[in-house]
């Protein structure tokens, strides 16, 4: 078995192998992961065995400390229907080899939620446990089963009823300038922070991935008061950078948003996510934004983060 550091000569291979993986993700090509390659030091891996190509790590690298890439929601061994758990058995421990020759001192390993999966792809948690490595971080994001939902609680159905009766209209939209500014203002007056993608970088990687990343909005009239950014995979649609202003947020603007996507996308996803909905490494639950979530019937899904010391 033989574990290469990632270099653009390898890029049609990476790109390929993604492409057939069993929990593959639009993020993991790497045009998507080299637009903010000026923040991180790429230290991704490729696993080979006997000459072929069974796993990809993305991954970066900062202080000797080997991270599933700090730029991806999420991360772990890229693999396809070839891996076991035997297999996957081997490439930790090849992995914690080039590690030791290549004196990183720790891993931080972020797995790749379960709803992701085309098949079974959980090869890479057993393999964790065997080598006794520490949870340290738990985030809750909330899904629902769009093939066996949960009806809405009372207020979303109230709120939804309200957006129309007031006109509120839901519709795709490229727009994202016009959205950046309530998102941004929004982030800023609950957190004192602004989004992580700028305006520029999610046009560019709206421009890249055009049928994976989409902006809905609500408006009224010609006024944008909500939206959501929506990240689609084969079988899930995942929402981000939710926002809305006073007006959206007294007419139900969000709720109808939400209910829009959830039909619209019924027949042709299996999970619609929310997102997380903790802080500080999980240890918080933001308990206010959860409930709104639950109350459309998503249901918690953990997103694991493993701290693997190189001994």
């Amino acid at each position: 078995m033989e574990v290469i550091k990632y270099n653009s000569s390898l890029k049609y291979e990476w790109d390929k192998f993604i492409a057939q993986a069993k929990n593959q993700h639009f993020m993991f090509y790497r045009d998507y992961m080299e637009y903010h390659s000026d923040r991180f030091q790429d230290h991704s891996l490729l696993v080979y065995k006997d000459g072929a190509l069974i796993a990809c790590f993305p991954a970066n690298v900062n202080e000797n400390v080997l991270y599933s890439h700090q730029g991806l929601t999420f991360g772990g061994f890229i693999t396809n229907e070839k891996m076991t758990t035997s297999l996957m058995l081997e490439v930790f421990s090849s992995v914690i080899d080039y590690a030791k020759k290549n004196n990183i001192k720790e891993i931080v390993y972020k797995c790749i939620p379960y709803i992701y999966h085309s098949i079974p792809a959980e090869e890479d948690r057993y393999a964790l446990f065997i080598n006794d490595v520490q949870l340290w971080r738990r985030d809750v994001t909330t899904t629902i089963y769009l093939d066996n939902k949960i009806e809405y609680q009372e207020r979303r159905t109230r709120s939804i009823k309200k957006a129309q009766k007031n006109g509120v209209t839901v519709s795709e939209s490229n727009e994202f300038e016009r959205y950046w500014e309530i998102l941004t203002e929004n982030l800023y007056s609950k957190y004192k922070t602004k989004p992580v993608h700028s305006v520029q970088e999610i046009q560019h990687l709206h421009s890249l991935f055009p049928n994976n990343i989409k902006l809905y909005i609500a408006s009224q009239g010609s006024d944008i008061i909500a939206g959501v950014v929506v990240y689609l995979n084969p079988s899930i649609v995942h929402c981000q950078y939710i926002a809305s202003n006073d007006d959206g947020k007294s007419l139900g603007a969000l709720d109808i948003i939400f209910d829009f996507l959830i039909n619209h996308f019924q027949n042709s996803k299996k999970y619609f996510d929310f997102g997380i909905s903790n802080e500080q490494d999980g240890r918080y639950l933001n308990s206010g934004l959860i409930e709104f979530k639950e109350g459309f019937g998503a249901r918690a899904v953990c997103q694991d983060f493993y701290r693997l010391e190189i001994k």
